[in-house]
């Protein structure tokens, strides 16, 4: 990237934009990175001591409490019931997930070196909401901000994606740019090229159009530029406004769940003691 946006800077004698986006550009993906692991960080603690509670309850717990309760012939409430054959199945085969996480692992390392599956990977991820739609206005402002710089220095469009294919390091983009220059170089307007790739929305494609046909693409690239770099950011605090409550919520649902299986025995049991009696 560094190298690329330099080259970019000595081809549009715009070397000193290109620095200065260079750094726009990582000061904004720090700040994302921290907005991310901030929300994270409170509640992955919560997330940890939850698994550790569950684990607890689970093996040590819940069993005791399952032993005692059968001694009275009565049958475990449904869900006590299923949260036990849960943790008789993790205890018994454990192993046996620790191996298919394990392999799972080296698969996915093996895979990292294919392009084939890094194309696939990430049309996965931007499918994800929210963090999706980050994903693609990042690659989308990373775009239109080179080739507003590449336009409004004079240089072709199809040399600007070019530049703009030099600075990606994932092999779909990549893939997408290719097919850009393929369609442009055979005759199609730039903003059926854009079109036909599916990752671009009608805002720019017709703002593409429109400054294809009065000759002030260089304008219309920049605004989109700014419009997807302020969409991202307002995506990033969303989505770590998101997390945090969605996290706490998710564990305070499985803490619940457990806690209502460990006590819904004790229900029980005082009801067949008073059937004994």
């Amino acid at each position: 990237l560094y190298q690329a946006m330099i080259r970019t800077g000595e081809l549009t004698g715009k070397l000193d934009e290109c620095c200065f986006e260079l750094a726009r550009q990582q000061k904004a993906q720090r700040q994302l990175t921290d907005k991310v692991k901030s929300a994270l960080r409170y509640p992955i603690i919560i997330l940890a001591m939850a698994i550790m509670v569950v684990v607890a309850m689970l093996h040590f717990v819940l069993p005791e409490f399952a032993a005692i309760y059968k001694t009275f012939n009565t049958p475990l409430p449904a869900l006590t019931q299923g949260i036990m054959t849960l943790a008789d199945f993790s205890g018994e085969w454990s192993w046996l997930l620790v191996l298919f996480g394990f392999l799972l692992a080296i698969a996915n390392k093996l895979l990292m070196r294919r392009p084939t599956w890094l194309i696939v990977r990430q049309k996965l991820l931007l499918r994800i909401p929210i963090m999706g739609s980050l994903m693609r206005g990042q690659k989308l402002t990373q775009i239109f901000t080179i080739l507003a710089l590449t336009q409004s220095a004079g240089i072709t469009f199809l040399q600007g994606v070019e530049s703009v294919r030099e600075t990606m390091r994932c092999p779909y983009w990549v893939q997408l740019l290719t097919q850009i220059q393929h369609d442009i170089s055979n005759g199609q307007p730039i903003w059926l090229a854009l079109k036909n790739t599916g990752e671009f929305s009608p805002l720019c494609l017709q703002l593409v159009r429109t400054g294809e046909a009065s000759g002030s693409l260089d304008l219309m690239l920049d605004n989109l530029a700014h419009h997807h770099r302020e969409n991202t950011m307002a995506l990033a605090d969303n989505l770590a406004a998101l997390l945090e409550p969605a996290l706490l919520i998710i564990t305070g649902g499985i803490i619940g769940t457990l806690v209502v299986a460990m006590y819904l025995p004790i229900f029980h049991l005082g009801d067949a003691m008073s059937g004994m009696g």
